[in-house]
């Protein structure tokens, strides 16, 4: 049965409309990696970038793949768009085999359904060209549109999607910023209606305010067409927030694959704990004194025992020999989360600190409504007393910038009160003399 289904999969010239189901989740899967080597360079020179991958993407989720620069995100994902090819193991679309030698008719469905947005928005783009043109190329090339005004249509919906206007279509990438250019990477990428866009670090060269708003762009075409994101980054802080499971690679060796609230509560393997350890803090006291968790890849023994993928409960996979996974498993049985951070104690001598720890809940990002405005200052000037309460429930929500802004402005509002019933005081004493 297994090899006519290999059979199948290997001779397949479409697509089929839906994916296998997942026996575990009762979740369709879109794209599934399995044992993928890929190597560069051949004879003495040859490098493995990525070793036995194995992973699944289901239907309409945010699969994030992490790590440090150089550990095969970048290769992975290109993997999957058929521009890396795979030395081992295979890539499968929908139970249908996407890597190797396959029909035209297939990889063109191929391209068709998989699109990718590039981490660098100026290199990904055509200069030459403008961005009418980049944008509407999928559609020339497949021809998704009856005329030339459909075209025009669709083209101007999309760019309107972005958050651009149509008077840019007539314009060239130079003229734009890196946030634009990437809405219109986004645009030429999300005008194909895909079902899987592999999304290769797309705002790590964009400023903190764009990068909010292109993750909002990328959620929003997830709720209204159902796209399925493999989103490469290497900051945790980010991916936290915007995925569904998480994937952690390490040297071209997946580690730890979890759902991604479980994974930060977990962290079963040392390199993940690493990683959550880096990611930083924003109150400024907190991160002085926080302590890195430093990997080290000599902890594993390695010689006889050979470490596999094992799925230690609650669909959590950890890469490990068989001792490590016992101790994985019996750690995630006490069911008590991990911490992964440890900050110094600043107030005793550095030979006897102590340190407490922290979860990864202490450290989110700041709220986007944490603006500090000018109407906090305004507020506590006016009611100081209630204001003083007020910061001290957004310094406990972690909104550190309206704390400060209330705090300040309750202190003046205090210290004016003061000076006027000081001055009130001082004249009514002359006027009793």
């Amino acid at each position: 049965m297994n090899n006519e289904k290999t059979k199948l999969e290997a001779t397949s010239r479409h697509i089929p409309e839906h994916g296998p189901i997942d026996e575990k989740t009762g979740k369709e899967i879109l794209l599934s990696v399995r044992n993928m080597d890929i190597v560069f360079g051949k004879g003495d020179k040859a490098f493995k970038a990525v070793k036995n991958a194995s992973f699944d993407i289901y239907k309409g989720e945010t699969f994030s793949l992490v790590g440090e620069s150089g550990s095969g995100k970048t290769t992975i994902g290109r993997a999957v768009i058929r521009v890396n090819p795979c030395a081992a193991g295979e890539i499968l679309y929908k139970g249908v085999r996407i890597s190797g030698k396959i029909p035209h008719s297939l990889d063109r469905e191929v391209i068709r359904n998989i699109q990718m947005v590039f981490q660098d928005p100026a290199a990904s783009l055509n200069e030459r060209a403008t961005v009418d043109y980049i944008v509407s190329e999928g559609l020339y090339n497949f021809h998704l549109y009856k005329d030339e005004a459909d075209r025009v249509d669709k083209v101007e919906k999309m760019i309107n999607e972005v958050g651009l206007l149509p008077e840019h279509l007539t314009r060239y990438p130079h003229e734009f910023s890196g946030g634009q250019r990437q809405r219109i990477g986004l645009a030429r990428a999300m005008i194909m209606e895909p079902e899987l866009v592999v999304a290769d670090e797309p705002i790590s060269a964009l400023d903190v305010s764009i990068r909010a708003q292109v993750l909002n762009l990328l959620k929003k075409f997830q709720r209204e067409q159902g796209t399925t994101y493999l989103f490469i980054a290497h900051d945790l802080s980010i991916v936290r927030f915007i995925s569904d499971r998480i994937g952690v690679i390490y040297k071209g060796d997946i580690v730890e694959v979890a759902e991604a609230e479980e994974l930060f509560n977990y962290p079963m393997h040392p390199y993940t704990r690493s990683l959550i350890s880096a990611i930083p803090i924003p109150d400024p006291k907190l991160e002085k004194n926080k302590e890195l968790f430093t990997y080290d890849p000599s902890v594993h023994d390695y010689s006889e025992d050979k470490p596999e993928m094992v799925d230690i409960g609650n669909n959590h996979f950890v890469y490990g020999n068989k001792k490590e996974i016992e101790e994985y498993k019996a750690l995630r049985a006490k069911n008590v989360p991990i911490k992964s951070i440890t900050i110094r104690d600043e107030n005793e001598p550095a030979h006897a600190q102590s340190a407490r720890e922290i979860s990864p809940e202490d450290i989110q990002m700041p709220p986007a409504r944490d603006t500090g405005s000018y109407w906090y200052n305004f507020l506590g000037f006016l009611l100081p007393l209630l204001s003083l309460l007020g910061a001290h429930i957004f310094r406990k929500h972690n909104y550190i910038r309206n704390f400060k802004a209330l705090k300040k402005g309750a202190i003046v509002g205090l210290i004016f009160r003061a000076v006027i019933i000081g001055l009130f005081a001082l004249l009514l004493v002359l006027a009793v003399l």
